[in-house]
């Protein structure tokens, strides 16, 4: 049995939580003992977007009270390590999470663990459902946008990833665009649900073509366009471009899905799981639209709680107790990254969209 504080400072979030482990049989079981988080929402909104320094800033101020009051009720000695996101993320957010928790570990006696961001993603549905490996994991975020064979702790082969903009990201752009404010990914879902999605002609990038590798820019200059020609936007106009835009999108996630699980399920024995994670994974029209997908191809689909599939401190405790378990933890002195691959592999390059340069030229329309 683990029981680890997690720390998560790599974006607009300040998070501590305390999660523990208990090995029993052949998927560990989570439990969530304590946790806090401060949204910096209100603070980034005038500005459409994340502005660093502001962040950084937030996260000193905030992030030893949260784990104070995170740590209330138990004892320093009641924990086995104190894990920090060292990245992918904004490099003064992840300097703030792992300075702190590095010293917190060092002055309590404690093992320190840095923790891949995306693993925590990665790793997620296993503390909140119990999920055993291997599966399919759709990592879709503001930042990142990627297909994943998830075999096991530290085991992870990359199928495909955005060539251009996070999936989360051009949510967040279309909504300002579009006037919805900020964070985009909500505004866009709510604004949809009135909408036709249509009435605008917009494209699905790589849709159809080989591989699992995605692209958003064409979708964001073609709304672009569209809401130009249209101006000035009414009500309706701006729901039905919303909607117009979200259809666009997930018809571009499912298709790469598609692709992903037959790969998947030519590499590995049945039962097929697909789990879908980060923060757009809790948008209900995706998920409606994966579980139908999944079912005609023979698999599963999972996902976390909503509010575990947005960036916080569970996730990163988890991860390094998951890590601390399997005997293989970080080292300690690890540097905070901004980029920071879960798979670091030389595959990631081929062909098949695990990254590689250039941008799809084939706009596929509905």
């Amino acid at each position: 049995m683990l029981t680890i504080l997690g720390i998560e400072t790599s974006c607009d979030e300040t998070a501590a939580a305390i999660v523990r482990l208990e090995a029993t049989g052949e998927t560990p079981t989570g439990t969530i003992l304590a946790e806090r988080l401060l949204s910096q929402t209100k603070a980034h909104a005038p500005y459409g977007g994340v502005v660093p320094e502001i962040a950084a800033r937030a996260h000193l101020d905030e992030l030893d009270r949260l784990v104070a009051e995170t740590m209330a009720g138990l004892d320093w000695s009641d924990l086995d390590g104190i894990a920090a996101t060292a990245g992918p993320g904004l490099i003064g957010g992840l300097l703030v999470g792992v300075t702190f928790g590095r010293t917190l570990a060092l002055a309590r006696r404690l093992p320190f663990i840095p923790v891949n961001h995306l693993e925590g993603h990665a790793l997620t549905i296993r503390l909140t459902d119990g999920q055993a490996f291997p599966y399919l994991l759709l990592l879709v975020s503001g930042g990142h946008c990627q297909l994943l064979r998830v075999g096991g702790v530290g085991d992870y082969r990359l199928y495909g990833e955005t060539r251009d903009d996070a999936v989360g990201e051009a949510f967040d752009k279309a909504a300002k665009l579009l006037g919805l404010g900020y964070p985009g990914g909500p505004a866009i879902e709510a604004a949809a649900q009135s909408g036709d999605a249509n009435r605008f002609r917009l494209p699905r990038p790589m849709h159809g073509t080989d591989g699992c590798a995605f692209s958003f820019s064409g979708l964001k200059t073609a709304l672009r366009r569209a809401a130009t020609q249209c101006a000035p936007l009414t009500s309706p106009d701006i729901a039905d471009l919303a909607a117009g835009f979200q259809a666009a999108a997930l018809d571009c996630l499912a298709d790469r899905c598609a692709y992903a699980m037959a790969r998947f399920a030519q590499e590995t024995p049945a039962p097929h799981r697909l789990v879908v994670a980060g923060g757009v994974a809790a948008n209900r029209a995706l998920r409606a639209r994966l579980e139908a997908e999944a079912q005609k191809r023979g698999f599963t689909l999972a996902a976390a709680p909503p509010e575990y599939c947005t960036d916080n401190a569970a996730m990163i405790a988890w991860a390094g107790a998951e890590r601390l378990a399997a005997g293989h933890p970080l080292p300690p002195d690890l540097a905070p990254r901004a980029r920071w691959p879960l798979d670091e592999t030389p595959h990631v390059k081929d062909a098949d969209g695990g990254g590689s340069i250039g941008v799809s030229t084939g706009l596929d329309y509905a």
